[in-house]
This record gives structure tokens, C-alpha cells and sequence, in this order.
């Protein structure tokens, strides 16, 4: 089942993935012992969704949920965050998939997924419409979703292959989760997308697994050879740096939040910030800068997205 799309309005971004339901626990300690949990919306691209329509920009998220109440919560979640909900799929004999937080006493989050032959993963290129990318002006991809099965790699790979015949330009971060795909295969599953995208997004760990190194002036040549026009580096607390093919190097410190309670979202929250920056024109500095507010904002609540910022408070941090 899916609701119709009107041509008339065109998207500002328009990506892929899985959404799922996200238990978060109420305490520390071992899942076992928990008795009470949070139930949230969640998800790398789902995530990016959120935060750019928090900050003005008319964004859609294709992807398929169970028919079942954890999809209608997500839905449900979507519509009240201003998303289209036009390209979602819910799909009948497969369930909506979960993950679960466990807060752990020396302050490090572990993720348990549930996501195994979920509805998003039965997602494949029959699922896009090129004429949903007509007139956006950014698709956004994850290296999740390819690493979530066959047909899910090659809905990406149609979806960037639309992107370029439309001209619309990409941004891809490779989100690495070694759960879904073994170190050894992550570059040649990667690549593909980090040739083909104009904005590429990682963090270090993930410079170095396909770069070879940390450095991200040592990463930046052979990025540029293949046509990215930015390379954003996520540092985590001490902020971000990014490059250009025209010579610009910039780094932001992070912002720092006065109670740390769960770093996930954060990456996604950075992409969503400099991607929003991206399409505004704006200098390196001011992308990295709202990128850093965006991540560090979802640091300081247990849900992924919830801490993230409306457009009307950013100023008073960006000026």
C-alpha cells in the first residue's frame, strides 16, 4: 500500500533505508536485568530525514514497513515530524524491524539489532520511481541499506544511477556496520557510491577502513579523483573537519553538551547539519559548525533524532 505523489511539489532530498522501532532502556546495566523501556522511531536515514525537515527542507524516505502496529508507529512518528510518507510501502508479510539500546556503566552504548528479514530489507529496485528524484535537489545515501541484502544493493545502485541521469547531485556516508557486511567486502560494496556522490560524509574509523589512513589530506586526493566535491570527516566531540578540490581545508571544535546521555544520532544529526549547509551555499565553516550543533543536540536525549534542532533555534547558536 502507498499514497500517491503529486508531481507538483518537488523534493528537496529524497533518500532510502530502514526505519525501525528503537527500545531504549530506562536504566544501566545488562538488557537482562532491564524491566523498563522507551520506545522510539529510528534509523541512519531515517534520522537524516527528521533533522532536515526540522530545519525547513521538504524531505522524502522510501522505504517499506511491516503492516503491523511498530509501522504504523513509525508512520505515525513521520507524519508528526513533517516527513512525505508518499514512498512508504507497508507490506504485509513481513515485520517491521527493532533494535534495542543497552546503556552501559562506563558510559558506551552497545545496539542489539532485530532486523533479519525485516519488510525494508524485501525493498529492490521495482520499489523507485525516477520521477520522484525530478526537481530534488540532493539524494542521500547510506551504506546500510546496500548491506541489508541483494535487493536492497541494487535498489541503491538504481537510485544513483537515476540521481546521475537526472543530474541531481548525491551525498553518501558509508555508516560502516560491520554486523551486516564483513570488514574484508566493505571497500568493494562502498565504492561504488563513494565514485559517484559529490558530498561524501565518514567518520575516522571509516577513513581509515577505505582509505587507508586517518588523515583526511592524505584520503582527499584519490576522493577527488573520483569527482567528490566535499569530503566531511566526523570527529566526534572534537567536531569536524572538511576539504574541497579547490585547495580548502576548514575544521570546527564540537559543541559540547553540558550532560552526555547516548551518542547515537550524532553522525546522523552531522550529515543532516552539513548536508542542510550544502545545499544553502554556505562556507565550510558555517556547514561544519551546524553540522557539529546537529550531532552534538543528539547526544543529549536517549532517543536518536529527538534532540534535534528546529530551524529557529540554530541562529541562536550560529548567529
Amino acid at each position: 500500500m502507498r499514497g500517491g505523489r503529486t508531481l507538483a511539489a518537488a523534493y528537496d532530498v529524497v533518500t532510502c533505508g530502514e526505519a525501525m522501532v528503537l527500545f531504549s532502556p530506562d536504566t544501566q546495566g545488562p538488557l537482562r536485568h532491564v524491566a523498563l523501556f522507551r520506545k522510539y522511531a529510528a534509523g541512519a536515514e531515517l534520522n537524516l530525514s527528521v533533522a532536515l525537515a526540522r530545519l525547513g527542507l521538504r524531505t522524502a524516505f522510501l522505504t517499506r514497513l511491516g503492516d503491523d502496529e511498530f509501522g504504523h508507529h513509525i508512520l505515525s512518528c513521520m507524519r508528526a515530524e513533517g516527513l512525505d510518507t508518499s514512498l512508504v510501502r507497508l507490506d504485509p508479510t513481513r515485520s517491521t524491524a527493532v533494535y534495542f539500546k543497552e546503556y552501559r556503566p562506563l558510559g558506551d552504548t552497545c545496539v542489539y539489532y532485530y532486523r533479519r528479514g525485516s519488510a525494508a530489507s524485501a525493498l529492490g529496485p521495482e520499489d523507485l520511481d525516477p520521477s520522484w528524484l525530478e526537481g530534488a535537489r540532493l539524494v542521500h545515501l547510506t551504506g546500510i541499506t546496500p548491506a541489508l541484502s541483494e535487493s536492497c544493493h541494487l535498489l541503491c545502485l538504481r537510485m544513483l544511477e537515476a540521481a546521475r541521469e537526472m543530474g541531481v547531485p548525491v551525498s553518501f556516508d558509508p555508516n560502516v556496520r560491520l554486523k551486516l557486511v564483513p570488514r574484508e567486502e566493505v571497500p568493494r560494496l562502498m565504492e561504488p557510491f563513494m565514485r559517484q556522490c559529490r558530498l561524501l560524509l565518514l567518520n575516522e574509523a571509516e577513513l581509515d577502513l577505505l582509505f587507508g589512513t586517518t588523515d583526511p589530506g592524505v584520503a582527499a586526493p584519490r576522493a577527488f579523483e573520483w569527482g567528490v566535491e566535499v569530503l566531511a570527516v566526523k570527529r566526534g566531540a572534537r567536531g569536524g573537519v572538511a576539504l574541497t578540490g579547490r585547495g580548502e581545508v576548514v575544521s570546527r571544535e564540537g559543541f559540547r553538551p553540558a550532560r552526555v546521555v547516548d551518542p547515537v544520532g550524532a553522525g546522523d544529526g552531522f550529515d543532516a547539519g552539513f548536508v542542510y549547509g550544502y545545499l544553502m551555499g554556505w562556507p565550510l565553516e558555517r556547514c561544519l559548525n551546524l553540522a557539529n550543533l546537529v550531532g552534538a543536540s543528539a547526544t543529549a536525549v536517549p532517543g536518536d533524532y529527538e534532540g534535534y534542532p528546529f530551524r529557529h533555534e540554530i541562529d541562536a547558536y550560529l548567529g
